[in-house]
């Protein structure tokens, strides 16, 4: 986490923009919903097709389940941003001119094993090649999406740090604000305008 930095709004534009090849809407969605939920990577591997798409469209609210949660303790239910719906859905679309619009099946399944996600590493593998795509530098990963989301939040909450921890997930105020901690240019701006 501490390694990894948020991108910034136009950074997203190109990153969104740079997927190809034959899982190009998979790996935009997979993108996407990281960006406009915040969940972590292994949380976002975890859900299924079940979980995300019911009587016929992508759900409001996509809720992981507790046992895919960091801690384990309890779940967390989200409102499903329009982009991410709108990427879902494409992805969706494709799967079902295929036949595998099934509701056990994994949201970003691997071409490796029967019903199984691609592996933490591979998403990795996969923006690691969008951000070098678009010469992007820096400490990225695919903790970035989450920390771009942690970003946004605060700053649309008018740096509102309880609001944020509940957007975030976070039991601890501490958790939240180490997440935020790339905001030092606030502070060195601060100081310079002393």
């Amino acid at each position: 986490m501490k390694g990894c930095r948020p991108l910034t709004d136009d950074e997203v534009t190109l990153v969104g923009r740079s997927f190809g090849g034959t899982y190009a809407t998979r790996d935009k969605a997979l993108f996407v919903l990281g960006i406009k939920s915040g969940f972590r990577i292994s949380e976002l591997l975890s859900l299924t097709i079940g979980d995300i798409y019911a009587h016929g469209q992508v759900v409001a609210r996509v809720t992981v389940k507790r046992v895919h949660m960091k801690r384990k303790v309890e779940g967390r239910t989200l409102l499903l941003h329009p982009d991410a719906q709108a990427a879902i859905q494409a992805w969706l679309s494709e799967l079902a001119t295929v036949g595998a619009l099934l509701p056990s099946r994994a949201l970003f399944a691997s071409r490796k094993g029967v019903n199984r996600p691609i592996s933490r590493e591979q998403a990795w593998h996969i923006l690691k090649e969008a951000y070098a795509t678009n010469g992007l530098s820096g400490a990225l990963g695919t903790h970035s999406m989450r920390k771009t989301f942690a970003n946004n939040v605060y700053e649309k909450l008018g740096h509102d740090l309880v609001k944020t921890l509940r957007a975030m997930g976070h039991k601890n105020i501490n958790s939240t604000v180490s997440y935020l901690s790339f905001c030092e240019d606030d502070i060195d701006q601060a100081i310079l305008a002393i």
